[in-house]
């Protein structure tokens, strides 16, 4: 599965993204980053707010709720502004 990281997510990890194979047990997108958090100091920095953290599946946007099975991209990214 590749993951790519965006804006202060992406600078904190030190990555623009990577590829993982998932351990057993990850079926949300709230596990895959509970998970992630737990890889380092770098990925607890980026993700310590997880609830601001932005998803997208495969390009759509998506609930920490949603299963990630089945997926081939999840993006990572902080909120959102216009302007």
């Amino acid at each position: 599965m590749k993951l790519i990281y965006f804006a202060w997510v992406r600078e904190r990890i030190g990555l623009a993204e990577e590829e993982v194979e998932l351990p057993a047990g990850i079926e949300t997108v709230s596990d895959l980053l509970h998970w992630l958090r737990g890889r380092g100091e770098n990925y607890e920095s980026a993700l310590q707010a997880q609830d601001m953290i932005r998803v997208a599946l495969d390009k759509e946007h998506s609930d920490h709720s949603d299963a990630v099975a089945g997926a081939k991209e999840i993006a990572l990214f902080p909120p959102m502004t216009g302007g």
